[in-house]
C-alpha cells in the first residue's frame, strides 16, 4: 500500500525588482536592512554598488536590477539591503542583494513551482530556479548561488574582506 506523500512547501522571501517580483529561498536570509550608505568599491562591474558596514564588516552589495539588465535601484523609502548567507562547502561567505522592496515572507506548495521558462522574463533565466504563482501573479524563485556566482562577484567579495593596504 503506498505512503500518501507529504506536500512539501517552501519559505520565500518575496522582494520587488521593477515590475518582477522575485523571491529568496528564506533559509538563505541572514537580515534585511533599511537602505545603508554604501561604499564603491573602485574598478567593480556597474551591478556591484559596493560595500555597506554591518556591525564593523564590509559585506559587498549586488544590485539586482542591474545584475538583470533591469536599470539600477533608485534609493526610496522602501529599498532595502537583503544581507545573504552563501554555503561554500564547509564555509559561509555573505552578500548583500539590493531591491526596490521586501514584500512577505509566503509559503509555496514545492510541487506547484514549475521550472524556469525558456525565454521572456525580465530576470535572466539561468538565475531562476523555478516559477510560482501567489495572489494570481507569477514569482520568480531566484536561484541564490547562481545570482551571486561569478568572476566579477567574487573579485568584489574578495577585495571587501582584504585587510590593510594593496
Amino acid at each position: 500500500m503506498a505512503e500518501p506523500q507529504e506536500s512539501k512547501t517552501e519559505r520565500l522571501l518575496t522582494l520587488s525588482l521593477g515590475d518582477s517580483l522575485c523571491a529568496i529561498d528564506i533559509l538563505c536570509v541572514r537580515e534585511i536592512l533599511d537602505h545603508a550608505d554604501i561604499t564603491r568599491i573602485p574598478h567593480t562591474s556597474d551591478f556591484m554598488r559596493g560595500v555597506v558596514n554591518v556591525r564593523g564588516t564590509a559585506i559587498p552589495v549586488m544590485d539586482l536590477r542591474a545584475k538583470f539588465g533591469m536599470g539600477r535601484v533608485e534609493h526610496t523609502v522602501d529599498t532595502r539591503v537583503v544581507i545573504l548567507e552563501i554555503k561554500k562547502g564547509a564555509g559561509v561567505s555573505f552578500m548583500g542583494v539590493l531591491a526596490d522592496s521586501v514584500k512577505e515572507v509566503l509559503e509555496l506548495d514545492a510541487q506547484k513551482v514549475e521550472p524556469p521558462p525558456g525565454m521572456g522574463t525580465a530576470v535572466r533565466a539561468d538565475c531562476i530556479r523555478g516559477v510560482g504563482r501567489h495572489d494570481g501573479r507569477f514569482i520568480l524563485i531566484l536561484d541564490v548561488a547562481r545570482v551571486v556566482a561569478g568572476e566579477d562577484v567574487q573579485e568584489s567579495k574578495d577585495k571587501s574582506t582584504q585587510k590593510g593596504g594593496e
